[in-house]
């Protein structure tokens, strides 16, 4: 049975980061309900690929563990989230459909893995990158963690550059950051500027899913300097 972790330090917040993990545990008994079916497209293609990828998974934001049961059983699986009443949720889902590829349920920051360097060959984000404080500081801790060769596949909110949907998501902004949110802040450029700032990385594939074309799947695989060269 994976077993709830709380970390040293979690208590130690600032507001920002306070205020998604107070969001999230308002979130939390509701979760499945309001969102489980409006991700379920952009979730399953992202766990087609990590099913196909195989190894050992890190499943960053797993939440209430409505992904956990998808995923292949010969896949292990590595669950963090912020929030500890969401993780209350994924460990009663492990105990109920009996997942024993499940390794453990932890309290974690996104953006201070407490893992070793190249521990998982697939790091897998659903709808985090756009709710933590510093984004880049998550991608930079989900690529240190990955394994050469192994993959970071992240299902993210890209916004829009310019035009009538950015002045329209900037507006929005205020009013769904309290619920853990952000909606300006994530144009393509954003991903593609930490890309060019990461060598290891390389993009291996980006490809829009439901609902509304408003999320993207992306796919970065880490490249084995050492070999490379």
């Amino acid at each position: 049975m994976a077993e709830i972790i709380k970390l040293d330090g979690t208590q130690q917040l600032d507001f920002d980061r306070a205020t998604v993990e107070q969001a999230y545990d308002r979130w939390a008994p509701v979760y499945d309900l309001v969102f489980g079916g409006v991700f379920s497209k952009g979730r399953r293609a992202a766990i087609s690929a990590t099913n196909r990828i195989g190894g050992r998974v890190l499943e960053v934001g797993v939440g209430t563990g409505i992904s956990l049961p998808q995923y292949a059983p010969h896949l292990r699986i590595f669950g963090t989230d912020i929030s500890e009443a969401m993780l209350e949720k994924a460990k009663k889902r492990v105990s109920e459909f009996g997942l024993k590829n499940v390794e453990g349920l932890a309290v974690m920051d996104a953006e201070k893995l407490e893992f070793p360097d190249n521990s998982f060959d697939v790091v897998m984000a659903q709808y985090v990158v756009t709710a933590v404080p510093n984004p880049e500081a998550a991608l930079d801790e989900f690529a240190r963690v990955l394994r050469p060769g192994g993959e970071l596949i992240i299902l993210t909110r890209v916004s829009a550059d310019a035009g009538m949907r950015r002045f329209i998501e900037q507006r929005l902004q205020p009013v769904v950051r309290p619920l853990g949110f952000r909606t300006a802040e994530f144009a393509w450029s954003r991903y593609a500027k930490w890309l060019a700032g990461v060598p290891a990385m390389e993009l291996v594939e980006r490809r829009l899913v439901p609902p509304l074309g408003h999320f993207s799947l992306v796919r970065f695989r880490k490249i084995d300097i050492a070999a490379a060269a």
